[in-house]
């Protein structure tokens, strides 16, 4: 077995890597940007080179610099991660002719399967289903008009060298084509560094189910059942799980065979995956395959009792599989979250700065990997996956439970997460019934006309938590100020009853407290609504608050603010401001934010670089035009004009690095 080895990626990844390599008694050398010169992947390693620079061209994307780091620190292999070059056949190919193993497949497959149009070719050849399309590149707008006049609209506009969802677009009308192709050839360039884009029919409402594949460099092939990956966002996935509730045992065992198929006719080895679409009949479709481990990889993990990057490693190291087909077995449901920096309210634009706080959940049947701590830095150059949540259940239900409950419990501040949009997915109705789509978020979570208000028992849950909260640090106060003779056992108030009415975005509800025989246990109406609640001790200060309702354990994320509370609780988020019924004649509840809004002003949505400015002073724009080009955390961004009007100034250009709020454009006055 290898002694040492490099992790060319870095974040959760490579943190994840170390893990298994410590257990295996293997060395680690992590390679770093300037910007992450204090990452947790960077302290975690057993030694660390810098790469200099903070763009992954300079840095995680250069090749010479990898490897030479590889040979200075006496490593026999190098293993990708996920990204950046994992699936880079140049890569592969001069890792292997520096001396060293690159941990993954043959060059020559990584060229073949992550050519997505040669793909899906070799995947006719195994007999795969494909979905219908034009498998050949297309390099113009005419080239891309007869293609999509040929399949018929909606099309969708995929990279041929691309994974992870980056460049892609759908296309509903022929007339938004030109605007789509030129940004699918602007972000393959930068991700991949090949522009080519095909297009193939858009199947509505699919779901993304995709099968683990092992292969040795021995002949033998074995897959490990599904993931489904169907809850996404701009086509990258935010929830996963493990297996699908769209497959049973014959369509599972089917699409498997199938799998291994391909990695056979492919000469594949090492960990891979084949992923497929599945339409609403059941009927699935090949889709492309992955040739490196997938962020998803632990669900499979916690099903299975596997260890994916030691099997990866033994692989590598010339072993043969462990396993045959016949002793794989799916032992009860995993899910996954994914935690990235990002603001779901304002379209999952990325979010950037230090982390401040940082709490990680823990539990039974609870595994967090993570590549950031408190204090780690966020920036603009990489992926904003921040972490990932994996839990375990004997069933589905148990398994979403317990992801709701970490969920919870997780508290990230200092950048904006996606923590609670994640559960209102995962506590959202059509996703505990299981029919899932890729089109759930913009269909129940995006639509506002579809949107569900929050359960009003996780309302009362909140009024709850937060009044009891406000009533003990008020009374904490009150003692503080009485003498020090007096103060002996004043933790127990006089009164036995407290009456407080709390206001949330035009929730009243009206609170009573009594003391249910000792300082921790409390009976709590809610309006008419009655729970049992036990608090724990010396906790009331806590951002995280674990408490007991009627006998269940619930994590609570709080901020205080004088008399205001910010709770968040299952994917809801109210701030209440709490008043004893004698003031409530004279309180003053929350003032409304100001709406301030600059005109004539074309604000900077997020954080990033300036990739292009396609008009100039005094043109003439027209409302939705795409004005500026944006990218932040690998992915580009088209920046609209808000309405019709001529501009006055721009004030940016390519290159230059911008904020939130930050002016792009000024337009003259109406």
């Amino acid at each position: 077995m290898f002694e040492k080895i490099l992790i060319a990626n870095r974040g959760e990844i490579a943190v994840r890597i170390f893990a298994t390599c410590k257990r295996m008694g293997i060395l680690t050398v992590a390679v770093y940007s300037e910007p992450d010169f204090r990452s947790l992947h960077v302290t975690t390693a057993d030694e660390a080179v810098s790469l200099g620079g903070a763009r992954p061209a300079e840095s995680y994307l250069n090749m010479d610099k990898i490897i030479r780091a590889a040979l200075d620190t006496g490593c026999q292999a190098i293993h990708p991660g996920y990204g950046f070059l994992s699936e880079n056949a140049q890569f592969a190919e001069k890792v292997a002719l520096a001396g060293l193993t690159f941990i993954g497949p043959p060059a020559s497959v990584i060229a073949a399967m992550g050519d997505k149009i040669a793909a899906k070719q070799l995947a006719v050849e195994a007999g795969v289903p494909t979905v219908p399309g034009h498998f050949q590149p297309v390099f113009t707008l005419e080239e891309a008009e007869v293609a999509a006049k040929e399949i018929g609209c909606p099309v969708l506009l995929k990279p041929a060298a691309g994974g992870g969802g980056k460049g892609m677009r759908v296309v509903d009308k022929p007339k938004d084509l030109a605007s789509a192709l030129t940004l699918c050839q602007q972000e393959a360039r930068k991700s991949f560094g090949d522009d080519r884009i095909f297009i193939e029919r858009y199947i509505k409402r699919p779901r993304h189910v995709e099968i683990q594949i092992l292969a040795d460099h021995h002949g033998n092939v074995v897959h490990l059942g599904e993931r489904e990956c169907s809850i996404q966002r701009r086509y990258q996935k935010i929830i996963e799980e493990s297996p699908s509730c769209a497959l049973n045992p014959d369509l599972r065992e089917k699409m498997g065979a199938l799998a291994c198929s391909l990695a056979r006719k492919a000469g594949y080895s090492n960990a891979g995956t084949v992923e497929f679409i599945v339409d609403e009949n059941r009927e699935f479709f090949f889709l492309e395959m992955n040739t490196r481990l997938q962020v998803e990889h632990p669900v499979t993990e916690m099903v299975n009792g596997l260890d994916l990057v030691e099997l990866q490693l033994r692989i590598s190291d010339g072993e043969e599989l462990p396993i045959a087909q016949k002793d794989v077995s799916l032992s009860g449901w995993s899910m996954e979250v994914r935690i990235c920096a990002e603001n779901p309210d304002q379209g999952f634009v990325p979010s950037v700065g230090l982390i401040t706080r940082y709490a990680a959940p823990k539990g039974i049947h609870v595994r967090v990997d993570s590549g950031v701590a408190a204090g780690s830095s966020v920036s603009v150059y990489y992926d904003p996956m921040l972490a990932k949540i994996i839990t375990w259940g004997e069933d589905r239900e148990q398994a979403r439970k317990r992801m709701v409950q970490a969920v919870n419990g997780y508290h990230i501040e200092g950048v904006f997460t996606n923590v609670d949009f994640a559960n209102q997915v995962l506590t959202h109705p059509v996703f505990i019934q299981g029919d899932l789509s890729t089109d759930f978020i913009p269909v129940y979570l995006l639509d506002e006309s579809k949107k569900l208000s929050p359960p009003l028992e996780v309302l009362h849950a909140m009024a709850t938590t937060t009044t009891l909260i406000y009533h003990l640090r008020e009374n904490l106060v009150q003692n503080s100020l009485l003498p020090l003779k007096s103060r002996v056992g004043a933790s127990r108030p006089q009164k036995s009853h407290y009456d407080y009415i709390t206001k949330s975005v035009g929730d009243v509800f009206h609170i009573r407290l009594q003391r249910d025989g000792s300082d921790q246990k409390w009976q709590v109406t809610v309006d008419d609504a009655t729970y049992h609640v036990v608090t724990p001790l010396l906790e009331y200060y806590r951002r995280r608050l674990k408490l007991s309702i009627n006998g269940e354990k619930f994590f609570f994320r709080l901020k205080y603010l004088g008399n205001f509370i910010i709770a968040a609780f299952c994917g809801v988020t109210r701030t209440f401001e709490i008043y004893n019924p004698r003031e409530w004649k004279l309180a003053r509840f929350m003032p409304v934010p100001s709406q301030s809004e600059r005109e004539n002003t074309l604000e900077c949505p997020m954080p990033g670089l300036v990739v292009d400015v396609k008009v100039s002073e005094g043109e003439r724009v027209f409302r939705g035009q795409e004005l500026v080009i944006l990218e932040s955390m690998k992915m580009e961004s088209a920046v609209a004009s808000p309405g019709d009007a001529v501009i006055e100034a721009v004030l940016v250009k390519p290159g230059d690095a911008v904020e939130s709020g930050m002016e792009l454009i000024r337009f003259k006055a109406s």
